[in-house]
């Protein structure tokens, strides 16, 4: 019976800029993401002969394993498309935060794309799988790539960067989750119009232009505790210390990993009062991605 796991790794967004609310409702954004190292792993394996289910076991997070999971949605949409005659067993382990602006939900679905289309040895090829992607989630599409990548429209049209030097990272998870849906409600974007900035935004160096995330100061008037941990980031000798995505995720980056360990020492008061959850992890290549996050071939199995 085939079995094997892959890798879905986090991301934050080194950027996120809000251009304005497109006349199908949805926002036009530029931004930066960048893997990150922390995974979910997900296990696949054959069904029963003659049993076509796609069945779905989840550990470490409380979450639907029904057809409202973006898993199951993908094993849906590779069905629509291919003729798929076999079934398959998943089971996902969570680590990423959930509702924390990570990823975890868009890049476990990029991961089922994959380790589908291997399971079940489709004729897929990376357009049909972008395309897919795109269906699924604005943000699905970049974990098809992962390392550092620009993301315009509403996150789907994704660009490959040239990695950066590697750096350290100090992750604070608060104690609560926020909905992209409300930020962005809270946020109340002006509707989009075309923007001399934009291309300015675009033709910027491979950081992604200004250090800002537009979602902030949407984020903080719901949750005000966001700011302490972003004053406390730079105050501890980050070079950068934003939101990633919509939250609830607060991240600083650090040039070298006793930077970083020096900052997260230097949290422990805070971590404590607020029950906040906190981590070190670095970046991650796109080589090093592709290395952990491609389903492996039938030669490479045991």
């Amino acid at each position: 019976m085939n079995a094997f796991s892959v890798e879905a790794f986090a991301k934050v967004n080194r950027g996120l800029h809000v251009l304005g609310k497109r006349p199908d409702g949805h926002h036009e954004i530029h931004t930066i993401f960048q893997t990150v190292e922390l995974t979910d792993t997900l296990f696949f394996s054959e069904g029963e002969e003659g049993d076509r289910t796609v069945s779905l076991t989840i550990e470490g997070a409380e979450l639907p394993a029904d057809e409202s999971n973006l898993i199951l949605r993908a094993a849906h949409g590779l069905r629509e498309r291919f003729p798929v005659r076999l079934g398959a067993r998943i089971h996902l382990s969570k680590r990423i935060p959930v509702g924390g602006g990570m990823g975890g939900g868009s890049s476990n679905a990029a991961a089922a794309l994959r380790g589908l289309s291997e399971l079940w040895k489709l004729p897929v090829t990376e357009d049909d799988l972008h395309l897919l992607a795109a269906e699924l989630g604005s943000d699905v599409p970049f974990f098809l790539i992962g390392g550092r990548a620009r993301g315009t429209g509403r996150g789907e049209i994704v660009e490959p960067l040239p990695d950066g030097p590697e750096e350290w990272l100090v992750l604070v998870f608060p104690p609560f989750s926020l909905s992209t849906a409300v930020v962005y409600v809270a946020l109340s974007a002006p509707p989009l119009t075309d923007s001399p900035g934009f291309s300015n935004l675009c033709s910027s160096d491979s950081g992604g232009g200004p250090d800002r995330n537009d979602l902030e100061s949407a984020a903080e008037s719901l949750q005000g505790g966001l700011r302490r941990f972003r004053l406390a980031l730079s105050d501890l000798g980050a070079t950068s210390a934003r939101l990633s995505g919509s939250g609830s995720t607060v991240f600083g980056v650090f040039g070298d990993e006793e930077s970083a360990r020096r900052a997260f020492e230097g949290l422990a008061g805070l971590r404590e009062e607020t029950k906040a959850t906190m981590m070190i992890v670095k970046t991650v290549s796109r080589a090093a991605f592709a290395r952990r996050a491609m389903p492996p071939t039938i030669g490479q199995r045991g």
